[in-house]
């Protein structure tokens, strides 16, 4: 998702917008093409969301 250099307010506003702005309303076979790593689907990262949450980064 990006740094958020170790802020957790940053980091919580962050996956916000994420949620609601590209998971919420974009189906699983919506590619995304990251600024680093390979091109991806929504649907293959969605399983992610409460990892990153978790772990708060």
């Amino acid at each position: 998702m990006g740094n958020t250099h170790q802020d957790p307010e940053a980091f919580a506003r962050l996956l916000a917008d994420v949620e609601t702005k590209l998971f919420a309303p974009l189906p699983d076979e919506t590619w995304v093409y990251p600024g680093h790593g390979g091109d991806t689907t929504l649907g293959a990262e969605r399983p992610q969301l409460p990892l990153w949450r978790e772990r708060g980064w």
